[in-house]
């Protein structure tokens, strides 16, 4: 399974905002850290802010920052919102045709390996890929700016 651009930004795009939790971040200095285009990046912190993880003020003193506590954002949850599919082969996905779907075995082992797959990000925070983890702090957080 590969996760899409979009699911690797947001994840990214949060680490970033909880190493730096005691202030609004903007969008060209993560942009600038991860370097990666600035476009992109609004797409993905405006779907952010829509799925209820991220805050945004707008205006000249602007910038983002966690809606919420790191604790309560399951990476699995943030891999279901941002990923517009998880069907694994063509018979998962919605008008997916395939000749043997009626009697295949696959499709159902499939399933129930991108269940086990989201279950492990389930039992993940976002407080937990970055509590206590001085490194990360020191590639994100003000200090590396």
């Amino acid at each position: 399974m590969q996760l899409s651009k979009q699911t690797d930004y947001s994840l990214r795009v949060l680490m970033y905002l909880a190493a730096n939790p005691d202030r609004l971040c903007t969008i060209p200095e993560i942009a600038a850290r991860y370097e990666i285009s600035r476009a992109h990046l609004m797409k993905v912190v405006n779907a952010l802010a829509r799925e209820g993880f991220v805050a945004t003020t707008r205006g000249r003193a602007g910038g983002l920052r966690l809606a919420g506590d790191g604790a309560s954002i399951r990476v699995g949850d943030v891999v279901r919102r941002m990923e517009c599919r998880i069907a694994l082969v063509e018979c998962q996905r919605p008008g997916g045709r395939c000749l043997i779907s009626p009697s295949c075995r696959l499709k159902g082992v499939l399933a129930g390996a991108a269940a086990a797959f989201l279950a492990a990000l389930d039992a993940v925070t976002l407080a937990d890929l970055c509590r206590e983890n001085p490194d990360l702090a020191a590639l994100l957080g003000e200090r590396a700016a």
